[in-house]
């Protein structure tokens, strides 16, 4: 190839195409190159199973997507994107038959968590009130915030472990383990700051905007960002792996959707080598192993209010689910793993044949653990959902080596591009002034392994490539 450009974009995950977005919208000429045949990164959908069963292979369910600043101000529903709303975004049940659900409604969701309800009302409300003021300066780079005491409330609640806001707030096992599973996300000990953070922005964005699905499946994001970047004049190529950026064309800027791993691969020579042993202690945190089901009927759940959710985590208690998130920092696999679910054929037809249904699932393993967790997961299932296993008409799982594979962002199956404790979440990739840059002025990374982290929400690009312009204009 051998026309130049203003902005070449390396990676067509969420944030590749952001970023590719952001910066064809400022007049740049801009080409995606990426290593598979498809655009999609983490939001491809594909027949796993059997034949007219669609199953998402990474990202499922996203809040963070409707919820994305950057997303909303871009016309994606007219290149073929709708969202939809599952009943309840959440439901979290428990062996007794009994279930904790986040609704859209706060007043809802207090009546579900019987005498916690209070408790929850005074946690939540004021932070889903003031959450238009302070969802720019989360889902970002370290600035001077634009409302400092809306910030500041947040904070205080944010800034501490999961574990100790629940005994602070809660008292029943309701609220208890709903909060749990919410913080689990974080993919770290419940006891560690910030996972009080993760579950207060999923549990404000369930109210806020929902948990929603795309009608379609994933692939459907990424095709409606490919398409509008496309008309803005973008250039995607497929089916073209980089493995050094001094291969590709002549452009000003390049910006790199991948980790400091692949990064180090394909321009640590460009990079001094103060830079270089920074980015190679960047650390990757454990790895999901994932299953997907092609299903006879709806999953039998003992609490039959499940049905009505589009996510359901299943795990049961706070101490259950802060065992298990533990083990995997320990190196161990969880005997009872912590499951995230989406049953997103019970509210999109087009996921499966008529009368049949999908499901889609992972629990958190050590990095790159080889051990197979279908039965394990299946076994787990089976205690909320009596009948789950005579349901199954195929499976098809993914290993962390496997996800890796297909995914090279997916470091040992870390699938969010790095640890996001306290100190990586405000300094991922290195704690610099502008986090996207390096030394080389050329070069931008615009990955999860940037502010604001893992998610489907294109927010990492967008700033990455705010960023390259700030570059170009000076």
């Amino acid at each position: 190839m051998t026309k130049d450009y203003d902005a070449i974009v390396i990676g067509s995950g969420p944030n590749g195409l952001a970023a590719g977005i952001t910066l064809a919208r400022a007049g740049l000429s801009v080409v995606i190159f990426e290593a598979k045949e498809s655009v999609g990164g983490g939001m491809r959908t594909a027949e796993l199973t059997l034949p007219g069963f669609f199953h998402d292979i990474c990202s499922a369910i996203h809040p963070l997507g409707i919820g994305s600043p950057f997303f909303r101000s871009l016309p994606l529903d007219k290149y073929g994107l709708e969202w939809i709303q599952p009943s309840a975004p959440l439901a979290h049940p428990f062996e007794d038959g009994s279930v904790a659900l986040l609704e859209r409604s706060l007043v809802e969701t207090c009546q579900n968590l019987r005498k916690d309800g209070d408790a929850y009302r005074k946690l939540m409300a004021p932070l889903v009130d003031s959450w238009d003021s302070i969802e720019d300066d989360l889902l970002g780079p370290i600035k001077i915030p634009t409302h400092p005491f809306a910030l500041a409330q947040f904070g205080f609640l944010a800034m501490q472990s999961a574990n100790g806001l629940i005994k602070r707030f809660f008292k029943e096992e309701w609220a208890k383990g709903l909060f749990a599973g919410l913080a689990a996300h974080s993919i770290l000990p419940l006891d560690k700051v910030p996972t009080a953070a993760f579950a207060l922005i999923l549990g404000i964005l369930g109210h806020k905007v929902g948990w929603p699905l795309p009608k379609g499946g994933s692939q459907k994001i990424a095709d409606a960002l490919a398409a509008y970047f496309k008309s803005l004049g973008g250039q995607i190529v497929t089916g073209t792996n980089i493995e050094n950026v001094d291969s590709l064309p002549k452009a000003k800027i390049i910006l790199c959707d991948v980790t400091p791993k692949q990064l180090l691969k394909i321009a640590s020579h460009r990079f001094p080598a103060s830079y270089v042993k920074k980015l190679e202690k960047y650390r990757y945190g454990p790895g999901v192993f994932k299953v997907d089901w092609a299903l006879s009927q709806p999953i039998p759940w003992k609490a039959k209010e499940c049905l009505r959710a589009g996510t359901v985590h299943v795990g049961g208690t706070v101490e259950e689910i802060s065992t298990s998130e533990k083990e995997i920092w320990e190196n161990k696999s969880a005997k009872k793993p912590f499951i995230l679910m989406a049953q997103q054929s019970l509210f999109d037809p087009s996921r499966a044949p008529p009368g049949k249904q999908t499901a889609w699932s992972y629990c958190h393993v050590p990095n790159g653990s080889t051990i197979d967790m279908t039965e394990i997961i299946e076994a787990q299932i089976e205690k909320f959902a009596p009948g789950f296993r005579d349901c199954i008409l195929a499976r098809h799982s993914f290993s962390p080596r496997e996800l890796e594979e297909y995914n090279s962002n997916y470091i040992g199956g870390d699938i969010n591009g790095g640890v996001q404790d306290l100190y990586q979440l405000f300094s991922r990739p290195t704690l610099r002034l502008v986090p996207y840059s390096t030394p080389d002025k050329q070069i931008f990374i615009c990955s999860s392994s940037t502010p604001p982290g893992g998610g489907v929400h294109g927010m990492c690009g967008y700033h990455a490539a705010k960023a390259a312009l700030e570059q170009i204009k000076a």
